[in-house]
């Protein structure tokens, strides 16, 4: 019987992770079985459980649950500790452990996928929520020059980035980033979702500027914006392969090849 896993969000339908998992699992052998499973938006605990109780050894965690995720579990990875947020659980025995592979994946698409060095660059993290939440510790670690982050709520930005004191970090509300310009622009808002836009000023992207959404699989309204202004666009399709194969390595103990998976999933 094969080992069983799932991602947990609402909404679900839409997740590609079933898929990426199951070309992982057939590149290395490993025998799993992965599943959608959406969760009442007040039921993620009990989800889980129940998933735990039918022999299910881990899973992927994605909006709006990974702030509970990690209110959830009873260990935790360094990262995941650092984040405040969850997208790997670890159900195998004793406490639940969980992770993040976010800040990971999306490193590892930018640099490698997309061959950027983010050593002396301006960025721009728009969202403070728990997408944003894994991905700054590593975006402060990859030696970024400045680092802002835009909220709609700058206090909660505040409390975001008062984790890491020693960070290039500064704060904003989007009515803020006039005259400002940055080489990476990485939207972690669920705005792309109802085909909305924060009010972004021109002049955002400074000349080679890359626009990255975390959404995957639509041209969002960030992105559309962005190319009008003449900077290059990614969405999060390769985090998402990426931070997969992370959560799959801790899983299994293989670490799958993503780049084949990637041109797939883009060809899609």
């Amino acid at each position: 019987m094969p080992d069983r896993y799932a991602v947990i969000g609402n909404p679900v339908a839409h997740s590609k992770s079933p898929w990426i998992h199951a070309q992982f699992a057939r590149a290395t052998g490993q025998d799993i079985e992965y599943l959608r499973i959406e969760a009442p938006l007040d039921g993620f605990a009990r989800t889980v459980d129940e998933l735990r109780a039918a022999g299910g050894r881990g899973a992927n965690v994605t909006l709006p649950f990974k702030e509970q995720a990690f209110r959830y579990c009873g260990a935790l990875s360094a990262r995941a500790q650092q984040a405040r947020a969850v997208n790997t659980l670890l159900l195998e025995r004793g406490a639940a452990y969980g992770d993040n592979t976010d800040g990971a994946g999306l490193l590892r698409d930018l640099t490698v996928n997309l061959g950027r060095t983010l050593a002396g660059e301006r960025v721009l993290l728009m969202g403070a929520g728990g997408a944003a939440q894994g991905v700054l510790g590593p975006l402060v670690a990859s030696g970024v020059a400045r680092l802002v982050i835009a909220n709609r709520t700058p206090e909660r930005a505040r409390s975001l980035a008062a984790r890491f004191p020693a960070g290039p970090l500064e704060v904003c509300g989007y009515d803020e980033l006039a005259g400002q310009s940055f080489d990476l622009v990485i939207n972690a808002t669920s705005a792309g979702l109802t085909g909305s836009l924060p009010a972004l000023p021109d002049g955002l992207f400074r000349a080679g500027a890359l626009a990255y959404d975390m959404l995957y699989g639509s041209d969002t309204a960030f992105l559309a914006f962005a190319r009008a202004a003449g900077a290059a666009t990614s969405d999060g399709s390769g985090m998402l392969v990426e931070q997969a194969a992370e959560s799959f390595y801790l899983w299994r103990g293989v670490r799958p090849a993503t780049a084949g998976v990637l041109a797939a999933l883009r060809a899609a």
